[in-house]
């Protein structure tokens, strides 16, 4: 029996959800919220496709359709929401034998392209895949350029005393010396989403880097998820604003999302190493697995994150184009220059 694809529409969302739910290959920005929040912001149609075999779930697989002028392209995650990772999932593989297992996971792959090519024919499309889906054949079967990239997640689970004696020990001093010192770090609301995110644009700003998250986005991704997914984290010294991270919370693992920038204020304080440190702490009180620090291929920023002692994992960048667009890096720019 050959797999069907269907897409779900907006009178369906408890079910896409229920899916999503059962699926070892999603996070936050798999629920039906979320893919709303990310269509409206990036200025897509966002397509959230279903394999089904007979009447049985066995894929989601959200797409987005970007339109700029003639040419229409497709992502997962759509581009500049700094999305960390988006694409297919498989459900309800257990106990497959795995000749069974592979076919079903190509014929929803190709199912999905090809419902793709047949609604709305993309020109390109761009993907960012996490890890733990780790069979990229299909995509390399359909014409696809699969490139790794990188990732540093910290297992949490040795409880916070081994952890912090398995940081390095720049990493400990910081943590340990900075908790004597006079700050606070607590986790806010809508006015911390702001000041770090205004802080992170101040600080991209200042290198020449594009950044187009903006609080809006975040505030209604925080107001449409479940409550304690989005978690921002703001330290201040005497009621000053220093630094902030936020963070997301998806069951067992907890990301680093946005911010962590260079303080721009003068302070002899490890502003970074503490919201980290507390992060992490509270991630272990709610009995979390895995903090994902998000990116591990910046050089620079990875002197920094690698301290923590996390183990460097692989998560995947798919493009596939047509003879219309002869140069995947040259079509993604172009997207990205009119987005």
């Amino acid at each position: 029996m050959g797999v069907e694809i269907e897409r779900i529409d907006g009178s369906d969302n408890e079910i896409w959800n229920r899916l999503v739910e059962q699926s070892p290959h999603t996070c936050l920005f798999h629920r039906h919220e979320a893919l709303s929040v990310q269509a409206e912001h990036a200025d897509t149609a966002v397509h959230p496709l279903v394999g089904y075999v007979g009447e049985e779930p066995i894929g989601l697989f959200p797409l987005f359709e970007l339109t700029r002028g003639p040419i229409r392209t497709a992502f997962s995650p759509p581009p500049e929401l700094r999305v960390s990772y988006l694409g297919p999932a498989l459900l309800n593989g257990d106990g497959l034998k795995q000749r069974k297992l592979e076919r079903r996971q190509r014929q929803f792959i190709d199912g999905c392209f090809e419902w793709a090519d047949s609604e709305f024919d993309p020109k390109y499309g761009h993907m960012r895949i996490h890890g733990c889906y780790d069979d990229l054949r299909p995509f390399l079967w359909n014409g696809c350029d699969v490139t790794p990239s990188y990732t540093y997640l910290v297992d949490l689970s040795p409880g916070p005393e081994d952890l912090l004696m398995s940081f390095s020990r720049d990493a400990r001093s910081n943590i340990q010396d900075g908790e004597e010192e006079t700050f606070t770090i607590e986790e806010g609301g809508q006015a911390a989403i702001s000041d770090i995110i205004e802080q992170v644009n101040n600080r991209y700003e200042s290198q020449d880097i594009d950044y187009h998250v903006t609080p809006s986005f975040v505030k209604e991704l925080a107001a449409g998820l479940p409550d304690g997914s989005v978690r921002p984290y703001a330290l201040q010294v005497d009621g000053e604003f220093i630094g902030g991270l936020l963070a997301l919370d998806d069951g067992d693992t907890v990301y680093r999302w946005q911010g962590g920038v260079r303080t721009d204020i003068d302070i002899d304080l490890p502003v970074n190493d503490l919201l980290d440190w507390h992060v992490m702490t509270e991630a272990m009180e709610r009995d979390r697995a895995t903090y994902d620090l998000v990116g591990a291929d910046n050089p620079r920023i990875n002197r920094y994150k690698a301290k923590f002692n996390p183990e460097l994992v692989p998560f995947y960048t798919v493009e596939r184009g047509s003879p219309v667009i002869t140069s995947p890096a040259h079509a993604y720019k172009w997207i990205r220059d009119r987005t």
